[in-house]
Order: C-alpha cells, then structure tokens, then sequence
C-alpha cells in the first residue's frame, strides 16, 4: 500500500512542476504517522506549496484518502 501512495504522490507532483526529472520523494513510517518529504528544484517550490499552501494541503488529503491508515498523520514537506 505505501509503495501505490508513493507513486501517487510523485505523479500528482510531477505533474505540477516544470521540471519533473528533479522530483524526488522519500517516504518514511514511525509510529507518528507517515511522512513524505518531497525534493523539486528551487524553481518549483512555490507551485508545489500553492498559494496560501492550497496545492500542499489538497496533496496531504489525497494522499491520506489514497491509502494512508485512518487516523494518522500524514506530513508532507517540500524541500527545494
């Protein structure tokens, strides 16, 4: 299942930069919940973010809707 919301997560976000073979996405699990950290080239961390961090957010809750364990937090960081 980790392994489908990954793929999800570097579709969706290479979709929405300019550069997509810079995309990178580390996935990681604890006991806190799940967490993504997505590397994009410097250019593309605002259309990542979004304003006011409207993409970021739409992409924590199709993550969290794709597959993630109910009740657990699902951290996306963006690192450019």
């Amino acid at each position: 299942m980790a392994a489908d919301t990954v793929a999800l997560m570097d579709y969706l976000v290479r979709a929405l930069v300019d550069d997509p073979d810079a995309v990178e996405i580390v996935h990681t699990t604890s006991d806190a919940g799940e967490h993504f950290e997505v590397t994009v080239a410097a250019d593309d961390v605002g259309k990542v973010i979004g304003r006011s961090g409207r993409i970021i957010k739409a992409l924590r809750t199709v993550v969290r809707a794709a597959g993630c364990s109910e009740d657990r937090r699902v951290d996306v960081e963006v690192l450019g």
